[in-house]
């Protein structure tokens, strides 16, 4: 496993190094947001864990930079624990957020959750179409009316329970379930974040995915 890591605090970039790397994962540090967004686009890493607060710009701009050219996964790291902060992270394609001080042992969970949904095992069936939107499992790519779809693992991951279940509704614990292996909390956004993400790209198809309060989520067959 390689990871980038964007933090401008070397004691805690030394910190992180020396504890992931006794876990087996190489770990290349930078401490700005330029020379980050650089590493991030010509380097060959599984994962990136991105700082928000960056000298040169910050991570939200390196990020929304970042997912023109590509689909990295990206924990976002930060003393920011505003929800208004955690929710444009989301928004802007991060898969997830930790806010600092954070445990070494959950930082490494996060990780191994994220590359989990990055690199699945080869689901039976391989494609999976409904009501316009298509999803390939093979290669972990979908299209909406045969139009490419730009989407996260998280985004994927969200759409393909919701593809599965057409017709069905799907409850916020299922769906959480899928992404983190537990149920959801009362008052995470981040579940309610990757829908408004997933709407927006379908664009014409955004009613699809319906929301029936205090039950979940329905996507509409055609």
């Amino acid at each position: 496993m390689r990871l980038l890591l964007i933090e401008d605090d070397m004691e805690l970039c030394r910190l992180m190094e020396t504890y992931l790397s006794d876990q087996g994962v190489a770990v290349t540090s930078v401490h700005d947001g330029p020379c980050g967004l650089e590493a991030a686009g010509a380097g060959d890493f599984d994962l990136v864990l991105l700082d928000v607060m960056l000298p040169g710009f910050d991570g939200f701009v390196l990020l929304e930079r970042l997912r023109t050219c590509s689909q990295i996964p990206v924990i976002m790291l930060t003393a920011r624990t505003a929800h208004a902060d955690r929710i444009r992270g989301l928004e802007q394609g991060a898969d997830d957020y930790l806010a600092k001080p954070f445990a070494p042992g959950e930082l490494l969970a996060r990780i191994r959750a994220v590359l989990r949904r990055a690199r699945p095992t080869p689901a039976p069936v391989q494609i999976l179409e409904s009501n316009g939107v298509r999803l390939s499992f093979a290669t972990r790519e979908a299209w909406c009316d045969g139009d490419s779809l730009e989407l996260t693992s998280a985004e994927f991951d969200v759409l393909e329970v919701l593809l599965r279940n057409a017709g069905r509704t799907v409850t916020r614990d299922e769906i959480a379930n899928a992404l983190y292996r537990r149920e959801a909390t009362p008052f995470e956004r981040t579940l309610d974040v990757h829908i408004s993400n997933l709407r927006k790209k379908l664009g014409v198809r955004r009613t699809a995915i319906r929301t029936l309060r205090g039950n979940g989520y329905l996507f509409a067959p055609a």
